[in-house]
């Protein structure tokens, strides 16, 4: 039987009982049909499972009582974040899901040189909300406990003048590049990857990230859509110095 995992932004501790969110537990339902003595795991990002059995269903709210407490160790010891150029549409999600799953520890959507998407105040915080969601529903599905940080969007320059002086390594895929992933070597504080758009990183783009000490990855010898690239490059840093 598998484990239906359902994330819940509550504080969360064995013995309580509690209502789920009104979207989780419209879920568990309507979508999943649970029923009153069926399992359910929660988490809500701090590290732990917590099995849980329902209560009750009822017609807007869900309680159930939570059983037990369960540290899980499946982080990579790897930590990476990816700065991506925000795609169009399904792209966007798409990237986000699978960085989660691939064990990224935090996400920056970047408006760079050629950014075709436009975003204003009201939707580009509609968009982090999506974002976050997808995120949070990646985690269940690929059993991880703790959610990746994702900012809100920025202009690459600015992301640039706040990055962290913590010693991460710092990548960028660029065609042109020579480095492989291979004979990279990361400390503690593990590593940055910038990505372009569906148009690449231009040239404004890739001398403001030279200047701010990023080296060029290359992948291989074929061009890779901006949905690909990044999502290659994780797994193979993860293959290769990560969860591998």
């Amino acid at each position: 039987m598998r484990t239906i995992r359902i994330h819940a932004d509550l504080p969360l501790q064995p013995g309580v009982e509690l209502a789920l969110p009104a979207q989780a537990g419209e879920h568990v339902a309507r979508v999943l049909r649970l029923t009153p003595g069926d399992p359910v795991t929660l988490f809500n990002g701090d590290g732990c499972d917590y099995p849980a059995a329902i209560l009750a269903v009822g017609k807007r709210e869900v309680i159930v009582r939570i059983e037990s407490q369960q540290v899980l160790h499946n982080e990579s010891p790897l930590p990476l974040t990816l700065a991506q150029g925000v795609a169009r549409g399904e792209k966007m999600d798409l990237i986000v899901q699978k960085a989660t799953e691939l064990g990224v520890v935090r996400i920056v959507p970047l408006l760079t040189e050629r950014s075709e998407v436009k975003l204003d105040a009201a939707r580009s915080e509609k968009r982090l909300a999506h974002w976050r969601a997808v995120a949070a529903s990646a985690c269940e599905q690929s059993g991880r406990a703790r959610l990746p940080l994702i900012i809100p969007a920025l202009p690459l320059p600015v992301w640039l003048d706040d990055l962290a002086a913590d010693g991460a390594l710092r990548l960028a895929l660029l065609p042109e590049a020579t480095r492989s992933s291979r004979e990279l070597r990361f400390a503690a504080s593990g590593g940055v990857l910038v990505v372009g758009p569906e148009g690449g990183l231009g040239e404004r783009d890739t001398a403001a990230l030279r200047a701010a000490g990023f080296d060029g990855l290359r992948l291989g010898p074929r061009i890779l859509r901006t949905e690909t690239a990044g999502l290659a490059a994780l797994a193979a840093l993860q293959a290769l110095h990560g969860d591998g």
